[in-house]
């Protein structure tokens, strides 16, 4: 090992000061690039909700319109494709006769409702909910949150006995976003089989499985090929779905009339038509 003169201990501090304050301006130029890069990906929508209002905004309103403008480009895009949303218990109560559209322009065709978690937890606001979709025409589907370290058969007889499909519903989905802390991935895509077939048995039709694009891409792709997926995709440049999925849950932030709480926009692969022919006959 070479022995380090000690006349240079005080340059090599002072080097390495610089490098780090050379990175970190690095850093934030490549921050405010991304961030002009975005605002200039999305001038239109932000033309709509700021450069052509008439009325002055708060401050806070305007972080709101600029929260909302991927919102706005994208459902504005799919405006021929069913648009729908999804919810649990963390929506708190919801107002159902008041949900109509989002960004008070896009009608809301479908809900996904979360029943069940796990082998044990029946969502709080589930009966609710599915009562209220049901009410107000909106088509609705109910999902299983899934625990990856408990037993799948018992998550889905909690499922199967909580969640009675009728005509008109959308199939069961199943939610996997989680990785097993006690056991391999292999056997954690036994259990999602084994929840899927034992769901698939007794509403005799094919669940449609949701997850992370990250998940999906390196867990459930190339082994669960035959269903349909749902998948989440926040990520800002991202404007296409990809020939895979099914449903694109796009952002979990929009705000829509009726329900208190932030919720997350869904965009079906098709239009309001093609989603009745996924619904149970």
């Amino acid at each position: 090992m070479r022995k380090p003169s000690s006349g240079k201990t005080t340059p090599k501090r002072k080097s390495s000061k610089k490098s780090s304050s050379g990175k970190t301006i690095r850093n934030i130029a490549i921050a405010l690039l991304c961030v002009f890069l975005a605002l200039w990906h999305y001038r239109s929508g932000l033309q709509y909700y700021l450069g052509f209002k008439s009325r002055k905004v708060s401050e806070t309103e305007a972080e709101k319109q600029l929260s909302d403008v991927r919102t706005f480009e994208l459902l504005n895009k799919y405006k021929e494709c069913a648009i729908g949303f999804d919810v649990s218990q963390y929506q708190d109560t919801i107002h159902w006769e008041e949900v109509r559209t989002v960004e008070e322009t896009f009608p809301l065709r479908f809900v996904f409702i979360r029943a069940t978690v796990g082998k044990d937890k029946v969502d709080d606001q589930f009966s609710s909910n599915w009562n209220g979709a049901k009410r107000n025409k909106i088509i609705r589907g109910a999902y299983h949150y899934y625990r990856p370290n408990e037993n799948s058969l018992e998550q889905a007889a909690l499922f199967i006995k909580t969640v009675k499909l009728r005509k008109g519903d959308l199939p069961p989905v199943l939610d996997i976003e989680k990785l097993p802390e006690n056991q391999s991935i292999d056997s954690l895509k036994v259990g999602l089989r084994r929840w899927l077939e034992k769901v698939r048995d007794h509403y005799k039709v094919r669940p449609i499985i949701y997850s992370g694009n990250n998940y999906y891409e390196a867990f459930l792709k190339a082994e669960f090929s035959e269903y349909s997926f749902w998948i989440a995709n926040y990520n800002l440049f991202v404007e296409d779905f990809c020939d895979d999925w099914q449903f694109w849950q796009f952002t979990e932030k929009a705000t829509v009339k009726g329900i208190p709480r932030d919720v997350d926009i869904n965009i079906y692969n098709g239009t309001p038509k093609m989603l009745q022919y996924m619904t149970i006959n």
